[in-house]
C-alpha cells in the first residue's frame, strides 16, 4: 500500500505549481486580482502539503494557516519572516476577493507572486 501522506503531499505541491502558472498567467494578462488570489492558493496548497505529512489536517484556511505558524514557523522550522509574509498574502487575497472596491495593481500582483514563489521553494526544500 502507498502511503497515503507522501502521495496527499505530492499531489498537493502539484496543485501549488500549477496554481504559480495560473498566477503567472494572470499578471501577464492583466488580471491583477485573480494573480494575487492565485499567488495566495500557491502558499496555501504548499502549506497543506505539508500537513499532509503530519497527522492534522484542517479545511479552513484559517486554521491552517494558524496551525502551520504555531507547529512550523513558532517552532523555527521555517523563518518568521516566511510567516508575515503567508501572513500578509492570506490579507491581501481577501482585501482582493471580499473588499467590493478593491482594485489589485500590477505592483501587488508581482510582489504577491514572488512572495508565493518563495513560498514554495521553501516548502519544496523542507520536503525533500
Amino acid at each position: 500500500m502507498a502511503d497515503r501522506g507522501k502521495d496527499l503531499s505530492a499531489y498537493r505541491l502539484k496543485q501549488a505549481e500549477d496554481t504559480l502558472k495560473i498566477a503567472e498567467y494572470s499578471l501577464k494578462e492583466h488580471i491583477y486580482k485573480d494573480a494575487v488570489n492565485r499567488s495566495y492558493y500557491v502558499a496555501f496548497y504548499a502549506t497543506k502539503a505539508v500537513l499532509a505529512l503530519g497527522t492534522v489536517d484542517f479545511r479552513r484556511h484559517k486554521d491552517v494557516m494558524a496551525y502551520f505558524n504555531k507547529e512550523y514557523v513558532a517552532a523555527g522550522i521555517f523563518p518568521k519572516a516566511l510567516g508575515k509574509k503567508l501572513g500578509a498574502l492570506q490579507r491581501l487575497r481577501e482585501k482582493s476577493d471580499y473588499d467590493d472596491f478593491y482594485i489589485a495593481s500590477k505592483e501587488k500582483a508581482e510582489e504577491q507572486i514572488v512572495v508565493a514563489k518563495e513560498f514554495l521553494q521553501a516548502v519544496k526544500d523542507y520536503l525533500e
